[in-house]
């Protein structure tokens, strides 16, 4: 059974018509938010995460350093602090915006996810700090 890291915000479309609406670029909002969702597996190690947010995509694609640009180490060592404040902001919806922290991420550091999972966690992490002007824990987000 796959275990699954998922992150990001959902967003449901409700289309109360038969036809759908396009956006400004063009694309219909059900392939904009398909063209959103980047899903990243670990096929060996049945671990998989699955990121929906708006903009992610483009952001990675202009901004994530090249593979093997770091080790695995040095995303898990990020990561697990990350984790851990975002998991506690989720905790404490009065003091943080619930809707940036929607859910928990189920990120255990004694077990190996891979280093592209990693990578991708890293890299969401990393982009939603940037974006929304904030630091989870001691590490700086970095381009």
């Amino acid at each position: 059974m796959k275990k699954y890291i998922s992150i990001g915000l959902l967003i449901l479309i409700i289309i109360a018509c038969a036809g759908s609406k396009t956006n400004i670029a063009g694309l219909k909002d059900s392939e904009k938010l398909k063209s959103d969702t980047i899903k990243i597996a670990n096929e060996a190690l049945e671990y998989e995460i699955i990121i929906i947010d708006p903009g992610f995509s483009s952001w990675f694609n202009a901004n994530a350093k090249p593979r093997n640009f770091y080790a695995q180490a040095y995303f898990e060592s990020r990561n697990k602090v990350w984790v851990n404040e975002w998991n506690a902001r989720v905790m404490q919806p009065s003091l943080f915006n619930s809707d940036l922290y929607e859910m928990s991420i189920d990120y255990q550091p004694n077990i190996n996810y891979g280093y592209e999972v990693n990578y991708m966690l890293f890299n969401y992490l990393n982009y939603f700090q940037i974006v929304n002007n904030t630091k989870l824990g001691v590490f700086s987000p970095r381009i």
